[in-house]
């Protein structure tokens, strides 16, 4: 059997994300591949490297940093989230990321991008972080707020754009057993956006500029069959029990911790459910 994990974006709010897989690694929950995007990719990735408790450590002893995240580094770089001091100095040496561990896991990663010409996601498989660093700026690179990402030659921004929840990914990796981690309420849907600026900034990509536009209305469609899966016991989706105020760059450490323990109770609460899921074939 093999067990896929669908991690979903939404910045900050990848806390509660944080918390829920902790308790999978206070439980031991196998998971054989992860499929990520945006901040599901930045925080999912301390699973296989069973680094308990460091993406919640991290952000509040460096949220209020400026060289972290904000406005001076917006100003100053371009990004709003640092390039070098958030991807390069903070896993590197400040609270480093145990690549040893992530390689000896065995579990493939997965993380998606958007590909600014075609509009479209691609999906890239992780296998040494540092080296690959460069597709986590790509997945999680905001519109608006940070600079396209470069690789090989193709321009990318957060994968969130073309594929919220990406599903049929993990499902065309072959996976028979599918957890869904997502960062929102089961009632909340996307409305349409405004997207005179987007079209504007971006007006030399038209097919990202289409996706953007229907970004609401494929949201509102996964988030429907997520539902009807669930219900159908072929998914096992893990999502807030509670509608928590935290907006995607929160500066308030103790709405982080709210949100990770938010998680937490909630992957705690999921456990034995969980299992039942994990054993029937």
């Amino acid at each position: 059997m093999k067990v896929g994990l669908v991690l979903e974006g939404g910045a900050m709010r990848g806390m509660f994300t944080a918390g829920v897989l902790d308790v999978f690694l206070d439980e031991n929950i196998p998971v054989d591949t992860i499929v990520s995007v945006s901040a599901g990719a930045l925080f999912g990735v301390n699973l296989p490297s069973r680094q308990r408790g460091r993406v919640l450590r991290y952000n509040k002893k460096y949220l209020r940093d400026k060289r972290y995240m904000g406005l001076y580094s917006l100003i100053t770089s371009g990004n709003i989230i640092n390039r070098d001091f958030a991807f390069y100095q903070l896993p590197s040496s400040l609270d480093p990321f145990d690549q040893a561990a992530f390689a000896r896991s065995g579990t493939d990663f997965w993380l998606t991008a958007t590909n600014m010409r075609s509009g479209a996601a691609e999906y890239f498989k992780i296998t040494d972080v540092f080296k690959q660093m460069e597709l986590f700026r790509a997945t999680s690179a905001m519109p608006f707020v940070s600079r396209p990402v470069n690789i090989a030659g193709q321009l990318y921004l957060d994968g969130g754009i073309a594929d919220s929840i990406p599903l049929h990914k993990c499902l065309e990796l072959g996976c028979d057993k599918i957890i869904l981690v997502l960062t929102r309420p089961a009632d909340y849907r996307k409305k349409p956006s405004n997207n005179l600026l987007f079209r504007t900034l971006y007006r030399n990509y038209p097919q990202l500029i289409q996706r953007w536009q229907n970004r609401y209305a494929e949201y509102n469609r996964i988030t429907e069959e997520v539902i009807r899966l669930q219900q159908a016991g072929r998914i096992f989706v893990i999502r807030p029990t509670e509608r928590l105020n935290i907006s995607r760059l929160e500066r308030n450490p103790e709405n982080l911790q709210k949100m990770y323990e938010l998680g937490n109770a909630d992957g705690k609460n999921a456990i034995k459910a969980l299992r039942t899921y994990l054993a029937t074939k």
